[in-house]
């Protein structure tokens, strides 16, 4: 591997620091009537960021900045993923945000200044380049929760938000700092070769303070993630945060947070394999069964969406346990899914909103079919894809997990797994239930933007499409992994 300094490995994150920037200022001369005119700088500043992700491909991994950045085939495919969710959640929330006065700058360039921290994250080569990209990510993900200022619900979510995200983020921090004073360096790579060491690096009191360390590491991701116990800010970020910002906190973060957790445990601390093993499988459990039993009691469709999200995140983290090559593609491949997924569940959400409606309960749902069978069929899709129901794609996401679960020898586990997914089941389908079979409570015609119109049924089609062929995505996982080392 290199070690040196090179920009060109940073030049996606460069030029959306500047494009964000730029629409920042920009922004500040436009009239209320031109606001569109920042929706489409930013996103022509995620297209360039996307042209630039694919233009600086390595095929062989480095270390660049001194350590500080790693250029692999991970960090190019996860942050290319980061940039399309982001696109995709800007353009699904384009009307939303029109009808409630949020179609303006701050919006975007906060949607920007997240992008951003979420690719420090998934190429960082150091702890330090970690928690810087994690904070930018937090700090813009907690304002924009807070945006709508008429909302007693937002302000109450950024508040829980802001609130809990400091002290996870001071876990996090403090777990950090004891790898440090066990290791000596800051260095992600560094740190694994002295964690692997059988002789000399590490004395037993070391090995006691890198032990206490990363039970604050994983207590630190765990927040990130979502998953029990430290789920309590996602229900009511979920519901009281603008559908749109919801949308955004629900999906492309997920990668990030995947690429943090693989830097982190599979990487760094690879060679305390046997004690977060431990940790994650109780994470993993209580995820998977809290997440789905609570879920049937919820009636908000956002509540039930963010113990969904809880569910998923436990599923993610069966693929963390394999700790193989295996294991990590299968959650990588699990993680991308869900993103997909999530947005077109949270796009359904919002092409159902319109001005002083928000179509947040379950019952908004009632008789679809009726209303509009295609939307009916996509929203089908989602269902059916976050209970794992074949041919979707997340039939195979979870099978995958699974399997990769099994093979590790954790055959109970995933007995668990499917027993709590079989729970899922039963809210997912009952949105079903409500669209086809029940009578629609209202008859409102759903009016979307056509390029909105054109990229959710996309959206919806791709849940089918690679349920049906998973091989290439899954075969462009394991390639990125293998190319960067996970072998």
């Amino acid at each position: 591997m290199m070690t040196k300094l090179d920009l060109l490995s940073v030049l996606p994150e460069m030029l959306l620091l500047a494009a964000a920037c730029a629409v920042l200022l920009i922004d500040a001369f436009l009239a209320e009537t031109r606001r569109a005119v920042g929706f489409w700088l930013a996103q022509l500043s995620l297209l360039a960021g996307a042209w630039a992700i694919l233009a600086t491909v390595r095929l062989e991994p480095a270390h660049v900045l001194h350590g500080l950045v790693v250029a692999d085939l991970l960090a190019t495919m996860l942050r290319f993923f980061a940039c399309i969710a982001v696109s995709l959640a800007l353009f699904y929330s384009r009307g939303y945000l029109a009808a409630r006065g949020l179609f303006r700058g701050e919006t975007f360039v906060l949607a920007l200044f997240a992008l951003l921290g979420m690719m420090v994250m998934i190429a960082a080569g150091s702890l330090l380049t970690l928690y810087l990209g994690l904070e930018l990510l937090a700090l813009s993900l907690y304002a924009m929760v807070a945006m709508h200022r008429t909302s007693d619900r937002a302000a109450e979510a950024a508040m829980k938000y802001f609130v809990l995200g400091a002290l996870a983020s001071g876990m996090l921090l403090y777990g950090m700092s004891m790898v440090y004073g066990a290791t000596g360096s800051l260095d992600i790579a560094a740190i694994a070769r002295a964690v692997t060491a059988e002789r000399g690096a590490l004395g037993g009191g070391s090995r006691l303070l890198l032990v206490f360390g990363l039970v604050f590491v994983v207590s630190g991701i765990a927040f990130k993630l979502g998953v029990v116990p430290y789920h309590m800010w996602v229900p009511d970020v979920y519901q009281g945060a603008p559908t749109a910002v919801t949308l955004l906190i629900g999906t492309a973060p997920k990668l990030a947070a995947f690429a943090f957790m693989l830097r982190l445990l599979a990487v760094a601390l690879a060679g305390l394999e046997f004690d977060w093993q431990g940790m994650l499988l109780v994470l993993s459990l209580l995820s998977m069964i809290l997440g789905n039993v609570i879920a049937i009691a919820q009636t908000n469709i956002k509540r039930m969406l963010a113990y969904s999200a809880i569910a998923n995140m436990g599923f993610l983290l069966l693929g963390f346990l394999a700790a193989n090559l295996a294991g990590y593609s299968a959650a990588m491949f699990y993680v991308v899914t869900y993103v997909l997924t999530s947005l077109a569940s949270f796009g359904m959400v919002m092409l159902l909103s319109r001005e002083g409606f928000e179509a947040e309960e379950i019952a908004d749902f009632k008789g679809l079919n009726r209303r509009s069978p295609w939307w009916a069929f996509v929203m089908l899709l989602v269902m059916f894809s976050l209970a794992g129901v074949p041919p979707t794609v997340g039939f195979y996401a979870k099978f995958a997990v699974l399997e990769a679960a099994v093979s590790a020898g954790f055959v109970w586990l995933a007995v668990a797994a499917v027993l709590a997914s079989l729970v899922g089941a039963f809210y997912y389908l009952r949105i079903v239930k409500l669209m086809y079979f029940d009578e629609p409570s209202d008859t409102t015609p759903i009016v979307a933007r056509g390029d909105t119109r054109a990229l959710l049924s996309a959206n919806g089609l791709a849940l089918l499409l690679f349920g049906i062929l998973p091989q290439p995505l899954m075969g462009l996982c394991v390639v990125a992994l293998v190319q960067s080392g996970f072998l």
